[in-house]
């Protein structure tokens, strides 16, 4: 057998907090990123459509790993909602289908907004260019011909009133994916369904003119970095620095500490017994660490505790990328 190929790239490790732009499709912007680090791979953490702005995280290397841990995670949006127009993708890069008068009140909105937090039961708007029986549903609503709908639970934590400014409603939405919703049907494809509900139950139909994320789980938003400024960052030498450690990304799980042995034990697919203090369900997954010969906390993985009542690796960094060799670990 021949002998594999090297990667191409660096072995770099950790997660870019990207400001992703208008425009730009996620794939896009993973790559432009990939190429800045000269990484060996990369991921993120789920798609924003091209529409869609802002914190887009960027995985490079073993921090791929753990990039699913994001994907269900609750999301934070700044919404730009333009009144009295509702459009076949009930955004603004489709066609308008319906244009009404708007006599709206900023007591309206307020009036309105609670009916749409908690879980809700979404059915995309008649005018969808969702398809049914290889066609878009706008093609059945403009022919007055009645199709089955989809009904999708989803869930919406929180929606803030920003400003109205004439036609132009701004909103800070909090919200998560809720059950049974396939991987297609994404934050946008529901926050469309949202505002153009919301324009509709307004009296004068509504639809997504910008979107901004700014908000994934409890990740800093603020350490969001355009692509302009990493290719500056790039220029200077200091890409590097802008990465923040894999464990970024779990801080929803809780941490089980280990001993050095055990965390040498995880890294060769063994267990590790189970200290926490508080009663874990089996199945639960923990972030698990153990302390460098400097005091510092050195992350290993992901475990989840079975029917032994023990912690095995779920999802380990490899040895290399962890900041001691098998020789501490004795």
């Amino acid at each position: 057998m021949g002998k594999a190929r090297p990667r191409k790239g660096r072995p770099v490790c950790g997660v870019v907090f990207l400001d992703k732009p208008k425009g730009m499709s996620s794939n896009h912007a993973l790559q432009r990123v990939k190429r800045l680090y000269n990484a060996q791979k990369a991921g993120h953490t789920g798609a924003l459509d091209p529409l869609a702005t802002g914190l887009l995280p960027v995985c490079l290397g073993e921090a791929t790993k753990f990039s699913q841990y994001l994907l269900d995670a609750d999301k934070s949006y700044r919404v730009e909602a333009t009144l009295g127009v509702r459009t076949t993708t009930s955004d603004a890069e489709g066609e308008e289908v319906e244009r009404k008068a708007v006599n709206i009140t900023e007591d309206d909105i307020r009036e309105k907004l609670p009916e749409f937090t908690g879980k809700q039961q979404q059915s995309p708007s008649i005018y969808s260019a969702l398809k049914h029986e290889g066609r878009p549903l706008y093609y059945y609503a403009r022919r007055g011909i009645e199709v089955p709908q989809k009904v999708r639970e989803i869930t919406i934590h929180s929606i803030e009133f920003i400003q109205l400014n004439g036609d132009v409603l701004e909103l800070q939405v909090g919200c998560s994916k809720g059950t049974y919703i396939p991987v297609s049907y994404t934050h946008l494809t529901y926050i469309r369904t949202l505002v153009d509900d919301l324009g509709q139950a307004l009296g004068c139909g509504a639809h997504v003119s910008l979107l901004h994320r700014n908000g994934v789980a409890d990740l800093n938003a603020d350490s969001m970095l355009t692509v302009d400024q990493l290719e500056q960052l790039a220029e200077a030498g200091e890409l590097d620095a802008q990465l923040h450690s894999v464990d970024c990304l779990l801080h929803a799980l809780p941490e089980q500490k280990v001993s050095r042995a055990e965390a040498r034990d995880l890294l060769h697919g063994q267990p590790a017994d189970n200290s926490l203090d508080r009663e874990v369900a089996v199945g639960d997954q923990c972030r698990m660490w153990c302390e460098r010969l400097d005091g510092g906390k050195e992350f290993i993985g992901v475990g989840a505790l079975r029917d032994d009542n023990r912690f095995w690796p779920k999802r380990v960094l490899a040895l290399e990328f962890c900041e001691f060799s098998l020789d501490d670990l004795k």
